[in-house]
């Protein structure tokens, strides 16, 4: 039962990043789609900490495993290294921490 709802949760999870970089992409070069993503998928997983086990397979394992990117994250960076762009890449890895922990904080309070 849990696996299909880890593949269930991944399934909706990995075209929903996909559909939100996409439409951010239209408005911006900046990687805003995968801080976005990366973002609320933090607090989704806090907000699925602590949850049945049945509710963690589906959202904090599954849909958020799926949504959120730690590889195009990593890419996005290197870029901004290469392109010689070091305050952006700077400030994405500020806010992204920064505000990720804080998306996971308040899911973990809020679920409470």
């Amino acid at each position: 039962m849990n696996l299909f709802l880890v593949i269930l949760g991944a399934a909706i999870g990995a075209p929903a990043r996909f559909a939100i970089d996409q439409y951010i992409k239209k408005f911006t070069s900046k990687p805003f789609g995968t801080f976005t993503v990366n973002i609320l998928g933090s607090f989704l997983i806090g907000l699925s900490y602590g949850a049945s086990v049945h509710d963690v397979a589906f959202f904090g394992i599954g849909f958020a495993g799926s949504f959120t990117t730690w590889s195009t994250f990593m890419l996005d960076l290197y870029l901004a290294f290469e392109l010689k762009q070091r305050k952006d890449a700077l400030i994405n890895v500020a806010a992204s921490l920064t505000f990720g922990l804080l998306a996971a904080w308040f899911g973990i309070h809020l679920g409470r």
